[in-house]
């Protein structure tokens, strides 16, 4: 019997793959990477695999891991795709790759399959991070099958396969939309968000907060402490990267936080719609955004600010275990440094504002920024700075005058 390894959720497709791989004459090992996913029942899952005919099943617990060296270095880049998407669904998916991987050294397997589409950017990223960490690794993706495809044209066959196999699944043809999660964030989409005359925000039953309208009427304020660039403190309450996204995910979801609604190029070339909640991860991007602004140096953050969308794109496109990569996250670890302080945030139905912040490395000085007289910044200085940065347009003047 041939083996491998696959990447098993519960969900739609998994579900069927695990029987299909079954009927190509694998022996399947189905993986559960435990990655915080809010609405999951993991026993329920593993039992549905055993049933299913897996001849293992597992859940490899990886939720810290990802927050720590995933999340918080995206975060710390303050990278986000297309200026909005936090990439949860991005930053996890190398990480499953590589808990896979691991597992099918353990059991011999050499095969590694997954449920994601040929159109969609999860078979970019489960196939980049597995062939760098293994070269020789057999992948497969059935959706890029053409016999499974026709088989299964659409999820409509899907979900008849598993009522005949009597396999409980989420999606239904009454509610089709998909949905993946982890302690990062849920993302929906396909179905009715296909439509962009539905409103995804209130079609979508969201699994990590209420509403910005259903929150309470009152602020709730939040203090989180930084170090070196990463949030180690919340209210007092020294925590590890997994606990402080997780209370933050109930702090932040009560109060409305982190829903947005897009349409996003996908790294295979079409743009898709997807909704997504990030409600922790919404609330440290702005907290780090408030102490980094007190103890990083213009040029620095400046310099971050023009690769961070560079960073968010290979995140996005799956290009995690790269020489580029590890050079910019090495980067962003020096540069992150004097990134220590606190700050106090302030949630009410969905907004977030800064209540106060402070830094024992802060370079803002009251002296020196004060627009009161008197102070260290001697204004006289400024008129010979500003005749040398005039100089080029001056000279410029001169030779090509423009007209006003």
């Amino acid at each position: 019997m041939k083996s491998c390894v696959l990447a098993y959720s519960g969900g739609l497709d998994t579900s069927v793959i695990l029987g299909w791989l079954q009927d190509q004459g694998y022996d399947v090992h189905a993986v559960y990477v435990d990655l915080g996913q809010p609405c999951e029942d993991r026993e329920a899952i593993m039992e549905k695999a055993r049933n299913g005919g897996a001849v293992s099943s597992r859940i490899v617990d990886a939720r810290e891991e990802m927050c720590r060296d995933f999340a918080f270095p995206v975060l710390a880049w303050q990278a986000k795709y297309e200026q909005i998407y936090l990439l949860g669904t991005s930053i996890a998916r190398p990480l499953i790759s590589k808990v896979c991987l691991q597992v099918a050294r353990e059991v011999g397997a050499t095969a590694y399959a997954h449920g994601a589409t040929g159109k969609g950017n999860d078979q970019c990223r489960f196939q980049l991070a597995a062939e760098a960490l293994d070269p020789n690794v057999e992948m497969i993706a059935p959706w890029r099958i053409k016999a499974f495809r026709e088989a299964f044209p659409g999820r409509t066959e899907l979900i008849d396969y598993c009522n005949r196999k009597n396999i409980p699944v989420k999606a239904s043809t009454a509610k089709p939309y998909s949905s993946d999660e982890n302690v990062l964030h849920i993302s929906y989409e396909a179905g009715e968000l296909e439509e962009l005359t539905v409103n995804g925000v209130e079609i979508v039953d969201f699994g990590m907060g209420v509403s910005p309208q259903e929150a309470p009427d009152a602020s709730e304020s939040v203090t989180i402490e930084f170090e070196s660039g990463v949030p180690t403190s919340l209210n007092g309450k020294r925590l590890n990267a997994l606990e402080m996204v997780e209370s933050l995910n109930q702090i932040a979801g009560r109060n409305g936080i982190g829903r947005i609604d897009m349409v996003e190029n996908r790294f295979v070339g079409m743009k898709s719609r997807g909704v997504y909640e990030s409600p922790g991860m919404t609330v440290l991007y702005d907290a780090f955004m408030y102490v980094e602004q007190l103890t990083v140096d213009r040029d620095l953050s400046h310099l971050r600010d023009r690769l961070a969308p560079e960073v968010a794109e290979m995140v996005y496109y799956g290009f995690w275990y790269t020489p580029k990569m590890d050079a910019l996250l090495a980067f962003i670890k020096e540069a992150q440094q004097p990134v220590t302080g606190e700050v106090t945030l302030k949630l009410y139905k969905g907004n977030i504002s800064v209540d106060q912040r402070s830094s024992p490395n802060s370079l803002y000085d009251t002296e020196i920024a004060t627009m009161e007289g008197g102070g260290s910044y001697n204004q006289d200085d400024a008129e010979g700075f500003l005749r040398i940065q005039g100089l080029p347009s001056r000279v410029q003047g001169s030779v090509t005058p423009r007209n006003y």
